[in-house]
């Protein structure tokens, strides 16, 4: 969701501040006040909404609250195709300079909905200035009677001077809006939070092939605590909050951000730690030194539908690997290298690259090729094809045009350690006004050897080679 600073926000509590520093003078102190909504706004809470959300999904109710005092915070989601927002969602943030929440381990709050349902984000650290310090609880259950949620602060040692105090964003169950309520939302320092345990890379260890000039990130970030009542609640943190390391930085460097750049050749490990705690999951980064590109594009843009490559302007794709289960088992390991991405296929066996929902979809009448360049970077099992189809399948019939590179007939052929480039001639297509999906598949069901293999992938683009280049 688009997490920005809508036009005309709306302003709930205007406090004028006192000024908080003079040229040669240190700034104050911060407040540790842990009150966002106690049956009322704190000092210096404004209401910001995000672009494209309900503006006015939020209110404050007299009506419906925790212990019959004081008033709730109202959340009012809207239906499927509502004019006035797709969504609801905004930021409620400290405009007073922030707050100091060094001595608390979680944000606690009571909530109800009209119906049973879930919140989509809700957390705390989006300040519109870095999100810096972000949490989000996702799916947060809801009920119909009022229950207590915990989301906790993964290091509050960093929240010295922290603005974000609170966040959601949720969009209409089943199509449908509904409301909730939140009441009684502030910190706290809770009793018997144990067992902390930080992860990246959702707990796996992860291998990655990658070469110098390669970058790229720390993902699967991830944060779980036991309650006091036995149970486990996880949460997303940001990056911010942990401490990254490479155990060759000869060969790859993290930095604060998770950001991993590959330098040299070898073999790296990146672990983190969040404060104190080793995170399970890591990167084992296999750099294989320099990278060769496959050869860039020269052909007319204007004579060119791009599909995947940095040389054109590529039209919008669903997804580059759909991952058909239960038969599929190419799976995607996808990499940079200075500026050229570069589609990385893995365990392969076949894999669809959809673009049927374009709107409008792609109209390749006056294509007459398909090309793309692909690199085994393995030995090349004997025997070994590698086939690729184009269907026209976006309303009316289906119809498709094929072509394969075998290793050990025709030209050019599928070699090891070297960009090919596979050609396919579509205009034998009865119909190529709907493309809307590219199948790579080891050819023939008997055709075993190519299978498990890895496989990269760039410069896909239908191009007419009957227009002026």
């Amino acid at each position: 969701m688009k997490r920005v600073l809508a036009a005309g926000v709306v302003l709930l509590v205007t406090v004028t501040a006192c000024e908080r520093s003079v040229d040669g003078l240190s700034q104050p102190d911060l407040t540790a006040n842990p009150e966002v909504f106690i049956n009322s706004f704190s000092p210096g809470l404004e209401y910001y909404p995000y672009e494209g959300s309900l503006n006015n999904a939020f209110s404050v109710d007299t009506d419906n609250k925790v212990g019959n005092r004081g008033a709730s915070m109202r959340f009012d989601i809207p239906n499927v195709g509502d004019p006035n927002g797709a969504f609801a969602g905004a930021i409620f943030r400290d405009d007073f300079g922030g707050r100091n929440l060094t001595s608390y381990n979680a944000l606690t709050f009571y909530a109800k909905a009209t119906r049973g349902g879930s919140i989509n984000d809700i957390g705390f650290g989006q300040d519109f200035l870095g999100n810096q310090y972000e949490v989000s609880r996702k799916n947060l259950q809801l009920t119909t009677n009022w229950r207590k949620y915990v989301i906790p602060i993964p290091d509050a040692s960093v929240l010295d001077e922290s603005r974000g105090l609170f966040w959601y964003s949720e969009g209409p169950e089943d199509g449908e809006g509904y409301t909730f309520w939140i009441d009684d939302l502030k910190y706290e320092a809770i009793e018997n939070m144990a067992q902390p345990r930080p992860s990246i890379f959702n707990g796996e260890a992860v291998t990655q092939t990658a070469f110098i000039g390669s970058s790229t990130r720390v993902t699967g970030l991830g944060y779980t605590i036991n309650q006091a009542d036995g149970q486990d609640v996880t949460i997303v943190p940001s990056s911010a909050y942990f401490t990254f390391s490479s155990s060759n930085p000869d060969v790859a460097t993290v930095d604060v951000t998770g950001q991993v750049s590959v330098v040299g050749t070898g073999e790296a490990e990146i672990t983190a730690s969040l404060a104190g705690n080793v995170a399970t999951g890591s990167l084992t980064v296999e750099s294989q030194g320099e990278f060769v590109s496959a050869p860039t594009p020269t052909r007319d843009p204007a004579n060119v539908i791009s599909i995947f490559s940095n040389a054109y302007d590529n039209v919008g794709v669903d997804f580059y690997n759909g991952f058909y289960e239960p038969f599929q088992t190419t799976t995607s390991n996808d990499f940079e290298v200075n500026g050229d991405n570069i589609l990385a296929y893995e365990n392969f066996n076949f894999v669809g690259i959809e673009f049927r929902t374009n709107v409008p979809s792609i109209d390749g009448t006056n294509m007459t090729h398909l090309t793309m360049d692909v690199f085994v970077p393995n030995e090349v099992p004997v025997g070994s094809s590698l086939l690729a189809r184009i269907v026209n399948n976006v309303g009316g019939g289906e119809t498709s045009a094929t072509a394969t590179i075998f290793q050990n007939i025709g030209s050019p052929r599928l070699v090891s350690g070297q960009w090919v480039t596979l050609v396919v001639d579509i205009r034998g297509m009865a119909d190529r006004s709907n493309l809307g999906q590219i199948i790579l598949a080891a050819d023939g069901d008997n055709n075993i050897a190519f299978r498990g293999q890895t496989l990269w992938v760039d410069n896909i683009y239908l191009y007419n080679a009957d227009a002026a280049n």
